[in-house]
């Protein structure tokens, strides 16, 4: 935080003649309704340097440590004192400073414990004339509050009204918040598409919609598509845009476009690597009922992305589904690539797929496969899946899952590895046979023996 603001206040940008008269006009009369602090700036001194700048330093240093804590109330009685930086007599410094008291204030607004909705609008509609540079944003982040906190129609016309807003020469950082704006309007304009279209369906059942009715839902999707598709143009990470604007795409038969779009948002190069556009392509794709072929090829780039994401459990069925050898060789892997990762360490389902396909590849000749994935791991995995506390922890909770995990590391180390040993000593008092046809299983199969023959 305090290198965010640093940077704020030691911007070298210079403002527009325009812009100095718009601050200067106005920021004399910003106020935060909130009590003020008995830390005055003409009374602070710092060691041997006094002064203006560095009493609104030091109280900008107090506001950030007491955000830092959540001390939301003394963050509200120290911002009054530093709206004084506003008479700093440097433009650069107005126009900086502004943008801190913006930022800070919000944040201290949304999460002080008296503050009420109508401190926000008081706020937000004062911190609009701090800076045409500034007008957008605020206009942007206070639509978004508006929109958190269920105010439809309120963020609506705040978003429209800043849509048209104009003052001087655009510059290319304000034409990127204005496309934004378009987009947040236009996800507005769905969302009332969604509750509208909704009505009808409820309404209608299964009688025709009739022509104005259809009219008026058309007027609905083409406002809200056209906004969508504008702004998804701009290279960047559109989540809810892009899926609002596939979702109104494919209700009117619009699968080819729909498809095209994600297919850009997946792999067109201007966009950052975004996990999560595959997840969509692959989700659209599957409800269309796609080739299994094409579904493992989107799935095989989110595995580059994201080894340990959830649909890799889909990804493993899939290429099991295939008769090649190389798609049976790669689910294996793939399952071995969820058990590096902690999150899916004590995921019986997936333990109980390693057991059957590890023993579907041994069957099948292919014991290599497990070698392969296992040279990967020999160093690290022992002690992260097979220790001692964890065998006894695992044969407590689930005897069955226990047993699983100590036939993979029986195959994987021998039916010498202390995972091993523990489990078979406490189970084969309850499930002797079991235990005992398990030992041999891994006597026979082991890596091990393996690397013996």
């Amino acid at each position: 935080m305090d290198d965010e603001v640093a940077e704020l206040i030691e911007e070298r940008d210079h403002s527009t003649d325009e812009e100095r008269a718009w601050t200067s006009s106005s920021h004399s009369e910003i106020r935060l309704h909130l009590p003020t602090s008995v830390l005055q700036f003409q009374n602070v001194k710092d060691g041997k340097q006094t002064g203006f700048r560095r009493t609104a330093q030091t109280c900008l240093n107090r506001i950030h440590k007491a955000v830092f804590h959540h001390q939301w109330h003394t963050a509200a009685e120290l911002m009054p004192n530093y709206f004084q930086i506003l008479e700093d007599n440097t433009t650069r410094k107005q126009r900086s400073a502004g943008q801190v008291i913006w930022r800070m204030g919000t944040a201290i607004l949304q999460h002080h414990p008296n503050s009420c909705i109508e401190d926000i609008n008081s706020f937000a509609g004062k911190m609009k004339s701090i800076g045409v540079k500034h007008y957008l944003k605020v206009c942007l982040e206070y639509a978004i509050h508006l929109l958190c906190n269920g105010k439809m129609d309120e963020a609506y016309r705040e978003l429209s009204l800043a849509e048209t807003w104009r003052y001087g020469e655009q510059s290319a950082s304000q034409q990127k918040v204005l496309k934004l704006i378009q987009g947040y309007r236009a996800l507005i304009d769905y969302y009332t598409w969604v509750k509208k279209n909704s009505g009808v369906q409820e309404r209608v059942g299964d009688d025709a919609v009739d022509s104005g009715t259809a009219q008026e839902m058309h007027n609905y999707f083409r406002q809200a598509s056209i906004g969508l598709h504008d702004a998804v143009q701009n290279p960047g990470v559109w989540d809810p845009f892009i899926l609002s604007y596939v979702n109104l795409l494919d209700f009117y038969d619009g699968f080819e476009e729909a498809l095209k779009v994600l297919n850009n948002y997946a792999y067109d190069s201007r966009f950052p690597p975004n996990p999560n556009a595959h997840v969509y392509l692959y989700e659209f794709l599957k409800k269309h009922g796609t080739s299994p072929k094409k579904l493992m090829k989107v799935l095989r780039v989110l595995y580059q992305l994201v080894p340990s994401h959830e649909l890799m459990l889909e990804f493993n069925s899939l290429l099991l589904e295939s008769k090649k050898k190389k798609h049976h060789k790669e689910a294996l892997g793939v399952l071995f690539c969820l058990l590096d990762f902690p999150t899916w360490k004590e995921n019986y389902s997936t333990w109980k797929c390693l057991t059957k396909q590890m023993k579907h590849a041994i069957a099948e000749g292919h014991s290599d496969w497990i070698k392969e994935q296992w040279e990967l791991r020999q160093d690290w995995w022992p002690a992260f899946h097979f220790s001692e506390y964890r065998a006894h922890k695992n044969f407590e909770e689930n005897e069955s899952y226990a047993c699983r995990k100590a036939m993979i590391a029986g195959i994987l180390m021998g039916k010498g590895c202390k995972y091993f040993i523990i489990v078979y000593r406490l189970g084969r008092k309850v499930q002797k046979a079991k235990l005992k046809k398990m030992r041999q299983y891994v006597k026979d199969h082991s890596l091990l023996q393996l690397s013996e023959c």
